[in-house]
């Protein structure tokens, strides 16, 4: 704001009326552009007090030449006199609700429903947050708001349009030089956890009883007569639908919601389109571990047909969409104080802060600790010791803090302050860059090593029965194990003088450690905790390369074009394997008799019966497991795949196949059962 300075009040008087004219609309111009970068695209560029000041200038200076003070100035959000009463809109286009599921099944069974009302079609889908607010109609014609109304029986709703008007994310006009002539945008109207948490400080502060959640707040405050107090809730709005169309027909939800931000409205965030329901499912489930990321309440999320065309052949019933289902979670909160904040250090140094808690019962179970995940959480949700906080568990998500009761606060307790060193050994700490998480770059800190070394014996990896984490921690704490060569080396000698450990127990282990020595590569790669490689990138490239020397030789074009491995893992492995650290980690391993080759068991065959064909499992099996029978296709020359396409050569469905089974039958792929199977394989194995 420095090109633009507020004018001092004594010189507002001396403005001649052309300048006056000027000025107000330059004000104008940077409040809506400010109201943009804070309620749109949550990037604001200035502070709270010199945003006040901007509108002071700009509703002093309408106070001076009410001739030009335009009617839809950025100062009239508040609005006018109180409403008499409510009154009731009939919505043109019911406003229907979401049919409810809570499990993956009953999504998959949704999802059954959809394709058999489009056989044959291509389907894809939008994956979004499902906003715990109250659900508003926007009626805009020719660009301008006409009228807003609450949602009701969802036939007649409550017009709410004085109260809109105060809302900063609901602009008077669309920003568009040709608007439609008639569109009506559906979303829904929310309060965020730190606004909450203010208004209750406030609420307190005037010996008024604090509100119990967002929603409330939203619900009631919108369906206020008088928009002078809904202005003061700082209510905001997302939107995610549409209603009456004339003049408007987008192609797709996803072209939809990239209008609404072009239009200047907050479009509801996250959304995502799949090719199938499979890979939108798998989305929501790694979405719903994000939660914690939001400052606002959602309870589930929704899965949308994409093609609108679709959505009209697929319909309505009397009370749902056909197009569109909610995936909902369980939610449960409870009210404790935080006790301390203590901070564990990971496998590749991430230093987590934990919240330890004064335990409350929540959901059946006794809470005593919740993860604060990152030092970026802490200070955007203000999180002190001492502070009384709400916790949250929704779904299979682990507890995490929702909000701090600022009400509750009775003392100036001190911000957190994030260790800017490792608390196990004392090394500077380090911020990712570009990124949120504090690591200690010491690969030697005990508690890296600890970390390391239990992850490296995990069944996934080296597979070593006994090591856990008791003795793991006298390993290390007595010197005895520094690098995942060290484990290869301890003799019966040195476990003998570790508590619990017999004679009987120290020759199990030791045969343990011979055993591991010949795990092979892909495993060995899993082991080795390098970042952004798990269990099926480290078998990808363990099939790729065969070798540890031809993996190391490899060059980033050739590591970033092997299939599922991206740039960002791509250059991961490439740099591991360039550090020198590593590579005396990898030599000293090879020294010890550490496989570094895929085992001929786990080699693809030549000629397999599987050999060049993907296949894709699916459902419950009896006689193998996941990993099981993906690697036994991969070792018959196939390549195990996550969804179904026209490349597709076998499905092998289990009991209680979904999606997948449906979408290979109107493929016409070929499908297996489990004992269709074991016969092609026992019959190439003969």
């Amino acid at each position: 704001m420095s090109d633009t300075p507020n004018l001092p009040a004594g010189q507002l008087d001396a403005l001649s009326a052309a300048n006056a004219a000027d000025r107000m609309a330059e004000l104008t111009r940077l409040i809506l552009r400010h109201d943009e970068l804070y309620y749109t695209r949550a990037q604001p560029e200035i502070t709270d007090f010199q945003y006040d000041q901007l509108q002071a200038e700009l509703r002093a200076l309408e106070n001076l030449y009410p001739a030009l003070a335009r009617p839809d100035s950025p100062t009239r959000r508040v609005g006018g006199a109180p409403v008499a009463e409510l009154t009731s809109v009939a919505h043109r286009v019911p406003m229907l609700s979401i049919e409810n599921t809570y499990s993956v099944e009953e999504l998959r069974g949704f999802g059954k429903r959809v394709e058999k009302l489009l056989p044959g079609e291509q389907i894809a889908w939008v994956v979004e947050l499902k906003i715990d607010g109250v659900a508003v109609s926007l009626l805009y014609e020719n660009g301008e708001l006409i009228q807003a109304a609450t949602r009701g029986n969802g036939m007649v709703g409550d017009d709410i349009t004085h109260n809109a008007r105060t809302i900063r994310d609901i602009p008077r006009r669309l920003r568009d030089s040709a608007p439609p002539a008639r569109v009506e945008l559906r979303g829904e109207i929310y309060l965020t956890n730190p606004d909450l948490a203010q208004l209750n400080a406030q609420q307190t502060a005037q010996g008024l009883e604090p509100y119990a959640n967002p929603r409330n707040v939203a619900a009631g405050s919108i369906r206020l007569l008088d928009p002078q107090i809904c202005s003061q809730r700082r209510l905001r709005l997302f939107v995610h639908g549409l209603g009456e169309m004339q003049g408007y027909a987008p192609a797709t939800h996803a072209q939809f919601l990239e209008q609404v931000r072009i239009w200047g409205l907050p479009a509801t965030p996250l959304a995502t389109t799949w090719d199938s329901l499979d890979l939108a499912i798998a989305h929501a489930d790694e979405l719903i571990e994000r939660l914690h990321e939001l400052d606002f309440e959602v309870d589930g999320l929704v899965l949308k047909v994409n093609s609108l065309e679709q959505r009209v052949k697929l319909g309505t019933t009397s009370k749902f969409p056909r197009w569109a289902v909610a995936y909902k979670f369980e939610k449960y909160e409870a009210a404790t104080k935080l006790l301390d904040i203590t901070v564990q250090v990971g496998k590749t140094g991430t230093i987590t802060p934990v919240a330890e808690l004064q335990p409350v019962q929540l959901a059946g179970t006794v809470v005593r600790r919740a993860s604060l995940h990152n030092a970026e959480e802490i200070e955007r949700k203000d999180i002190r010791l001492g502070d009384h906080v709400i916790v949250e568990k929704a779904g299979k998500v682990i507890p995490h803090i929702v909000r701090v009761e600022l009400h509750e606060r009775q003392t100036d307790l001190p911000k957190y302050q994030f260790p800017t060193a490792c608390p196990e050994c004392g090394t500077p700490a380090v911020k990712d860059q570009g990124g949120v998480y504090i690591r200690c770059p010491n690969a030697t800190c005990p508690a890296q090593i600890r970390e390391k070394i239990r992850y490296f014996a995990t069944r996934n990896a080296m597979d070593i029965e006994g090591l856990g984490e008791k003795l793991i921690a006298q390993l290390v704490a007595a010197g005895l194990v520094k690098t995942y060569g060290d484990l290869f080396r301890l003799t019966a000698e040195q476990l003998s003088t570790l508590e619990r450990m017999g004679e009987k127990s120290a020759e199990n282990l030791l045969a343990q450690l011979q055993a591991a020595k010949d795990r092979g590569l892909a495993r060995l790669l899993n082991a080795l905790s390098i970042r952004h490689v798990g269990v099926r990138v480290a078998q990808i490239l363990a099939q790729k390369f065969g070798t540890l020397q031809n993996l190391q030789q490899a060059t980033l074009v050739e590591l970033s074009s092997v299939a599922e491995i991206g740039p960002i893992i791509a250059q991961s492995v490439y740099d591991y394997l360039r550090n020198p650290a590593e590579q005396a980690i990898l030599a000293d391993l090879a020294a010890l008799g550490v496989r570094l080759d895929l085992p001929e068991a786990e080699r693809p065959a030549t000629g397999g019966v599987f050999s060049g064909k993907t296949l894709v499992v699916t459902g419950t099996l009896t006689h193998y497991k996941r990993n099981e029978i993906e690697e036994l296709i991969t070792k018959l020359g196939g390549k195990a795949a996550g969804s179904v396409s026209a490349k597709t050569a076998f499905v092998v469905a289990g009991a209680d196949a979904g999606s997948k089974l449906a979408k290979a039958q109107q493929l016409g792929v070929r499908i297996l059962s489990e004992d269709d199977f074991r016969q092609m394989v026992a019959g190439s194995t003969e």
